[in-house]
């Protein structure tokens, strides 16, 4: 997209992985996705430069039009129907899912399985996919943008429950005293970056850098700064 640089594409509300330290007076996005895709640059012999954040959703739609970033990175799981509009580089992470319930709740996976119950997640994730499929007389997922919208909803009763990634829920609820992870759920997904179908190239080139990542440590090195349980992709 352009010269000598990897144009990336994310969401930043989407801590550890990529976020906006709000402590901080730069608007720079950080995190384990952030790190890795700097690295992979860098090796590269590239400069890595993030577009403004996008949700989620718009994500592998820009990448397949192309022209506009070179590679999305945002905790995205790796899914057939996904790698059908664009190439997929090897995992770099292995992830699960979570449950958030209000601290204190009486709540079961069982009693959530009610058309009565609001179960919200994040718009186009695994999680949306997981509520219809385990949670099947749910009447409708609640779709959110936002990771801290649907935190918020559970804290002050709106959802009776919301499912996000086992590390976004360990990473958020240091800040959310009155919420609780009620279920992990061991799906055992695989995050790769998004690349056009346009630039099997650069997905090869990836392919080689992230391999050497992970030989070297450097993968594990940024797993134990940003989560609180590594996982690196086997």
């Amino acid at each position: 997209v352009k010269d000598c640089k990897l144009t990336c594409i994310s969401g930043t509300g989407f801590a550890p992985f990529e976020y906006i330290d709000v402590t901080s007076d730069s608007t720079a996005p950080i995190g384990f996705d952030i790190d890795v895709a700097n690295e992979v640059a860098n090796r590269l012999g590239l400069t890595c430069e993030f577009l403004p954040s996008q949700d989620f959703d718009t994500l592998l739609p820009t990448i397949a039009q192309g022209g506009k970033a070179d590679v999305a990175i945002a905790g995205i799981t790796i899914q057939p129907d996904r790698a059908k509009t664009v190439d997929f580089t090897d995992p770099y992470y292995s992830s699960n899912l979570a449950v958030i319930v209000k601290k204190g709740s009486s709540e079961t996976l069982e009693t959530l399985n009610a058309s009565d119950k609001k179960i919200a997640c994040q718009t186009g994730t695994t999680g949306n996919d997981w509520i219809k499929e385990s949670l099947p007389n749910v009447a409708e997922p609640v779709a959110l943008s936002e990771v801290s919208a649907g935190l918020n909803g559970v804290v002050s009763g709106m959802y009776d429950a919301y499912v996000i990634d086992l590390p976004v829920a360990e990473k958020n609820l240091s800040s959310y005293a009155d919420l609780a992870i009620l279920e992990k759920i061991a799906t055992g997904e695989e995050y790769g970056i998004a690349v056009s179908k346009d630039s099997p190239a650069l997905t090869k080139a990836i392919n080689d850098v992230l391999a050497q990542m992970k030989s070297d440590g450097t993968l594990a090195k940024f797993e134990a700064k940003w989560l609180s349980e590594p996982t690196a992709a086997e």
